[in-house]
């Protein structure tokens, strides 16, 4: 619903300024000239084309974000995969050395230690 109210307060602006602004003008484009365009179209001609062009600049941009969080989102993988390798690996070794520390029969002298 609001949707629908923003249009109609933007379609009566155009309305509008459409009114005041319909004396023809020429408009060059490089080797091109057009004569006899009112002006209205050639300002919402340009709005458009503003529009257009700033919505092609945000999705480079967005295209170029994902990428970039693809990266990293890959590179977080690796490191979560390389941290479970490594609490394996202490893991296997704290066995290890418990194991080694029955077959010798030493007992720790401190009893907080790790």
């Amino acid at each position: 619903m609001l949707v629908i109210i923003l249009l109609l307060i933007l379609g009566s602006i155009l309305v509008y300024v459409s009114r005041f602004n319909f004396q023809p003008v020429s408009v060059n484009l490089g080797f091109t000239v057009f004569q006899g365009i009112p002006l209205f179209y050639v300002m919402v001609g340009s709005l458009l084309i503003g529009l257009v062009l700033s919505y092609l600049v945000y999705l480079v941009n967005a295209i170029s974000n994902s990428f970039v969080l693809r990266g990293k989102n890959n590179e977080i993988k690796k490191n979560k995969e390389e941290i479970l390798e490594l609490t394996k690996r202490v893991h296997q070794l704290e066995i290890e050395k418990e194991k080694l520390k029955k077959d010798s029969g030493i007992e720790p002298r401190d009893s907080n230690a790790l």
